[in-house]
């Protein structure tokens, strides 16, 4: 029988072999995950935003923040309904038909609600902890000035309550022959390129 997806929740995994039951694994990937695509939608049109991210445990909620005006505000602004994604790439990995090729990945995604956050206090709470992830080795008020209430007031910044989630991940054995990373095989091949002399700079 064919697999009929709109009869499932929407965190439901197709292939059950690649599901991730185990909550403390969906948390700590959101922990360390580097960015996020926002998807929000208006009047049946989808739009992604890229973002840095923050999840709050504690709160069980993501959060991002854009611009103070933008299509991510007007269309949350319309409609609640969120979905949140991150995702890592592992190795991709050959095989000896087409079909067997593949790449190793890690990923959760989120169905939940977004709203936007205007207390100032709550503001600042989340950007001390977006540099903390992201600027460890910096300090407020000695590495760089801290952020004036102004500044903090800007961005538009959103809440979203997390419903429900999946995790999914695929990962080869660590001795698949012909395993490569996708960036060191790119740089390599980048260094192996022939030299045009119709790009290079003729001043």
């Amino acid at each position: 029988m064919p697999y009929d997806a709109l009869s499932h929740p929407y965190n439901a995994i197709r292939r059950r072999d690649r599901a991730v039951s185990d909550e403390e694994w969906i948390k700590q990937f959101l922990h360390s995950a580097p960015a996020g695509s926002l998807a929000t939608v208006h009047e049946g049109q989808p739009f992604l935003n890229n973002n840095l991210f923050i999840y709050d445990e504690f709160q069980h909620v993501i959060y991002v923040h854009t611009g103070p005006v933008g299509r991510t505000r007007a269309n949350i602004e319309r409609d609640e309904r969120v979905c949140f994604s991150v995702y890592e790439m592992g190795r991709l990995y050959p095989g000896q038909l087409a079909s067997e090729f593949g790449v190793e990945y890690a990923s959760v995604t989120i169905f939940g609600t977004a709203t936007i956050i205007e207390d100032l206090q709550e503001k600042r709470r989340f950007f001390d902890t977006l540099f903390a992830k992201y600027f460890p080795d910096f300090q407020a008020g000695k590495d760089y000035q801290p952020s004036s209430d102004q500044e903090i007031a800007r961005p538009c910044l959103y809440k979203i309550q997390i419903q429900q989630w999946s995790g999914k991940k695929h990962i080869e054995r660590p001795d698949f022959p012909g395993a490569f990373r996708y960036e060191e095989r790119k740089a390599q091949k980048s260094s192996q390129e022939p030299f045009d002399p119709g790009s290079a700079d003729a001043s």
